[in-house]
């Protein structure tokens, strides 16, 4: 390697000598080589380069004088920069004695050493102090002041803080967009199976347009008469205190829902004979082949068979599945008590167990004043009951009704209502069931919305009323006092085949009642009537009505309604 420094003029060479205390490079002027030099030696040339002590070179040379450019004098002797500080001057100038032979024993030839000069190259700025590169106070140098180049940068804690800062700040973003596409999923997954359940509802209820009877010709879907049901239809008899209450069990088993239908008694239907009755006395009348067939004929269904069910046989019916659990609408008072003010037999209050005589009591339970469909109703949530309590096993369900011992209707074995009762069962632990009211106007016919709802959709059918027009239409006014003879003399009148019209309430009570036509072809059937109602013969008058009647009946205080 060539340490020598070419400042290209004057012809002047300068060759690196060492380092300051700074760690600027310290250059001095070379001379040119002696001619006399005859034969080529390899160590002077090391000499000549300034790197100190030479041991080699010869006792007759001379070192050249040193030349100082901090003051700008020429040194004679040995004027060379001692950077070891050894502080030791001979012959007027500083010796440079790196390795401390100075200190060698008097014994010892000390070698002739080449003279060397500090130079410095001339664009640097010079030394700070020409007592140092003369050889002043010296300083010593140790690795710890050099440790600069191992110490980090003091802004790397802050860089470090730094990359962990963004590196959290963009793991918490991730996060955050995880957790919102995590809420978007759920949401949209929430409202699909709302819609789906919207969409399912009105499906069931029949409101789609889609599923209307018109649509069932285009093959888009399955209209409501074209979907496959089961159906019986139960009567209740009340035993101990009379009357009957009915209803439809519906198995679809194309939706897989079942469906409890209550029919009223008011209901009109057409008897065998062509004249028209109510549900009530056609049970009482006709037995179960007539009333099924009027019911099909009106309701446009195909029943499958009649279970009739008198209430010792559900009291062992619902004794045998375990009780049933009912939200109960109202106290039943015991039947059997002594006394009045005991403790009601139906306390009223959500899930209600029931035995099979409580069950028994609320299902046939009629308040003083109350609409024969509340008690229908009530009959209806003990049918659910026994549902969901009885097994939905073919075979076990077939063995309790066998274990009833009872008689059933021939179109109908216990075989076939064990299955039937099994597949509602299942449907009712499932919460595919559900109960619905026929409506039924106040003449006994069917309303538009029973056509268009229940009829239709549940039972697939097409309500066909008979003629209100064949039926004796007959006005009732209460002038009893009492202000629930009015329905029960509608459900009387009803029941026995004639049509029912509100006559209001007059204003003031009258002592006896009157039954009045207009036609004297009428005055058979004003003393039906009369009978029907359990008014004496006397009753029945001649005398003007309104002309939407047949005969009107004024209710006076000798009226006795009837149990039924």
């Amino acid at each position: 390697m060539n340490d020598r420094y070419d400042p290209g003029y004057g012809g002047d060479q300068y060759e690196l000598v060492g380092y300051d205390e700074y760690g600027r490079p310290v250059y001095r002027q070379v001379q040119a080589q002696q001619t006399q030099q005859q034969a080529y030696d390899p160590y002077a040339q090391q000499q000549q380069q300034g790197y100190g002590y030479d041991p080699y070179s010869t006792a007759g040379q001379q070192p050249p004088p040193a030349y100082d450019y901090g003051t700008g004098r020429q040194q004679s002797g040995y004027g060379s920069y001692d950077p070891y500080a050894s502080g030791q001057h001979q012959g007027g100038a500083a010796s440079h004695d790196p390795y401390g032979q100075a200190a060698a024993g008097a014994g010892t030839a000390q070698q002739p050493r080449v003279a060397e000069q500090t130079a410095h190259i001339p664009q640097q700025a010079g030394p700070a102090d020409d007592d140092q590169v003369r050889g002043g106070p010296q300083r010593d140098y140790h690795t710890e002041q050099f440790a600069f180049v191992e110490e980090p940068d003091d802004n790397s804690e802050d860089v470090i803080d730094w990359l962990k800062f963004t590196e959290n700040r963009t793991e918490r973003r991730e996060e955050a967009r995880r957790r919102a596409r995590s809420r978007i999923v759920a949401l949209v997954v929430v409202l699909a199976l709302a819609a789906v359940g919207g969409v399912g509802y009105l499906w069931y209820a029949g409101k789609l347009p889609a599923l209307s009877s018109d649509d069932a010709a285009t093959g888009t879907a399955t209209a409501a008469g074209a979907q496959k049901r089961d159906v019986i239809v139960v009567h209740l008899h009340d035993t101990k205190g009379g009357g009957t209450a009915t209803a439809l069990l519906v198995d679809n088993t194309t939706t897989k829902r079942g469906t409890t239908v209550l029919l009223p008694n008011s209901l009109a239907l057409t008897s065998d004979d062509g004249t028209t009755t109510t549900l009530a006395k056609s049970v009482e009348d006709d037995g179960s082949d007539g009333t099924r067939d009027a019911l099909d004929t009106v309701l446009g269904t195909d029943i499958e068979g009649t279970w009739r069910l008198d209430t010792p046989y559900l009291q062992n019916l619902v004794d045998l599945v375990g009780n049933i659990d009912v939200d109960t609408d109202t106290a039943v008072p015991d039947p059997d008590a002594k006394k009045k003010g005991e403790a009601p037999l139906v306390n009223k209050g959500k899930a209600q167990t029931l035995s099979g005589k409580m069950a028994v009591a609320y299902a046939t339970y009629r308040a003083p004043g109350e609409a024969q469909n509340a008690q229908l109703e009530r009959f209806g949530q003990v049918l659910q009951g026994v549902l969901r309590k009885i097994s939905s096993d073919p075979q076990a369900a077939t063995t309790t009704i066998q274990t009833l011992a009872q008689i059933l209707d021939p179109s109908l074995t216990d075989k076939d209502l064990g299955s039937f009762l099994a597949g509602l069962s299942d449907l009712a632990k499932g919460g595919d069931y559900r109960t619905d009211l026929l409506p039924v106007q106040a003449d006994g016919t069917l309303s538009a919305q029973a056509g268009a709802g229940v009829v239709k959709n549940v039972l697939g059918g097409t309500a066909k009323s008979p003629d209100k027009d064949a039926a004796v239409s007959v006005s009732v006014q209460n002038a009893s006092g009492v202000k629930d003879n009015t329905e029960k003399a509608r459900v009387v009148l009803l029941n026995g085949g004639f049509t029912f019209l509100e006559g209001g309430t007059a204003g003031s009570a009258q002592a006896t009642s009157k039954v009045t036509y207009a036609d004297a072809a009428d005055k058979a059937d004003a003393a039906e009537v009369a009978k029907t109602l359990g008014l004496p013969a006397g009753s029945v008058t001649k005398g003007r009505i309104s002309a939407s009647a047949d005969v009107a009946v004024v209710l006076g205080q000798d009226y006795k309604p009837s149990s039924d």
